[in-house]
């Protein structure tokens, strides 16, 4: 028997190995017992990417679900991503949602995501009963799929249409297209370009095809995996933006006209510029510790309230839900933005990054200037030490007893310790050191005026530590 424990956002494992169709049915019973205990009537909905064997962990899901009483809605799309099911919970007025899905992992993984009543991620207490509910061994079903869905206990629905209707509605399309700037879209094989397709079908469309084993990438849009999308950018003097999701939709990548990769705390920026100086919003703007430093200029600029969060999507889903947020995101890229659902959604901040160049007629290039005109420039890179587990405990010893007292020739001015261990340089220069719990990881983060600084700081980071 298998502990099944979820992660920082849903239940992973390799297909065939802990993830089975015995073990889903477990996390899936778990399920139905924390629905059927906090909620009269409960109703789910649930769907899969475009992973092996989607379509047949889903039903078991549904199956196991539906014999517990509760009302099930499934995409009966041929895939859909984790934001269509966190809007289809709105939409359906359901108590949860789960998708199949391993986001950005490698193909060989699979995972199932547990959405909360307000279309978001399910909060750690709310992890917490499913994990305890979660039986040793499969249930046993009375009914089969089949009958269930005879029976109308199991009904389908069509997510992708619900979600594209909601971003006809949202986004100004007429502006857009009259605008004549262009989309370059890399959906990495994963499951937002059925609807780039239909809400943008004059993009140009790059790894869009149904493709499980994601070309041997992994479907996670960084820099190193997306080479194809800035070679386009770079031979395609047409093109305006490129835009690239990861394999359920909801991590963003982003390209300028020259194919320079353009990171997420540049898009916080962009959104917080457009949000509150161009469409007049107010409200908190909530970003994650490994965050650059700048977030927290622009808001003192503009004085409009901030909340430096753990890390994790899940911290800023919590403040979503209870306060008036403008802008959340973390450094993964995972970002949400007001008026739509507390989460993260690749194509939904796409939409609305090129509404806010043709609606001002600018460059992405010029836009990021006009924040650097308010914040100065930066640079941020972070590096993924694999290394000895001691070394790895060794160095956080270190954090902790104050073992570090400069970083190339940067004496530390303050430490923080909110979610690992961040070492203030002075000018806004940072560095920053958090241990993976679950491998011998040690990711080391970094922020200086300029990318040459930047590296210049993690290299002398990194030599300390493998000293």
């Amino acid at each position: 028997m298998v502990t099944l424990k979820f992660g920082t956002d849903g239940w992973r494992a390799i297909i065939a190995d802990e993830f089975t169709v015995e073990n889903v049915r477990r996390v899936a019973a778990g399920t139905a017992k924390w629905l059927v205990k906090n909620y009269p009537n409960p109703s789910v909905v649930v769907g899969h990417d475009c992973r092996f064997a989607g379509r047949l962990f889903t039903e078991h899901t549904a199956e196991v679900l539906a014999n517990n009483g509760i009302k099930v809605y499934i995409a009966n799309n041929a895939f859909v991503s984790t934001p269509m099911i966190s809007s289809g919970i709105i939409d359906l007025k359901t108590d949860a949602g789960v998708i199949i899905t391993a986001s950005h992992n490698p193909p060989n993984y699979n995972g199932y995501k547990l959405k909360a009543n307000y279309g978001g991620p399910a909060l750690s207490s709310m992890i917490a009963e499913v994990e305890n509910y979660t039986p040793d061994s499969a249930p046993f079903s009375l009914k089969s799929y089949k009958q269930l869905h005879a029976e109308g206990a199991i009904i389908d629905v069509d997510l992708e249409d619900l979600y594209c209707k909601k971003a006809e509605a949202a986004f100004d399309f007429d502006a857009i297209k009259n605008s004549g700037m262009r989309l370059a879209y890399d959906a990495m094989y994963g499951s937002g370009q059925n609807v780039i397709r239909r809400l943008l079908p004059d993009s140009q469309m790059l790894h869009c095809e149904h493709n499980p084993l994601f070309g041997g990438t992994p479907p996670e849009p960084l820099m190193k995996n997306l080479g194809e999308l800035s070679t386009l950018m770079k031979n395609s003097p047409n093109l305006d933006l490129g835009l690239a999701t990861d394999g359920d939709a909801d991590r963003i990548g982003l390209m300028n006209a020259d194919g320079k990769f353009i990171d997420s705390h540049h898009i916080i920026l962009l959104l917080v510029l457009y949000t509150h100086k161009y469409k007049g919003q107010t409200g908190k703007v909530c970003f994650s510790f490994s965050n650059t430093q700048k977030l927290k200029r622009l808001c003192e600029f503009f004085e409009i309230p901030y909340e430096v969060c753990k890390i994790g999507f899940k911290n800023i889903c919590e403040i979503m839900i209870k306060e008036n947020v403008m802008v959340g995101g973390e450094e993964s890229g995972g970002i949400a933005i007001n008026g739509f659902i507390p989460e993260r959604d690749g194509i939904w901040i796409g939409l609305v990054l090129l509404e806010f160049m043709a609606k001002t007629g600018k460059t992405l290039d010029e836009l990021i200037e006009e924040v650097y005109s308010l914040v100065g420039p930066f640079a941020m890179e972070r590096y993924d030490l694999h290394i000895d587990n001691d070394i790895k405990l060794r160095t956080i010893e270190m954090c902790k007893n104050n073992g570090f007292t400069e970083f190339n020739g940067f004496k530390i001015t303050e430490k923080e310790d909110l979610d690992g261990y961040k070492f203030h340089l002075g000018n806004d220069r940072w560095v920053m050191f958090r241990a993976s719990g679950t491998e011998p990881v040690l990711r080391l983060y970094a922020e200086s005026e300029s990318m040459e600084m930047t590296i210049a700081i993690l290299e002398s980071a990194k030599k300390q530590v493998l000293a």
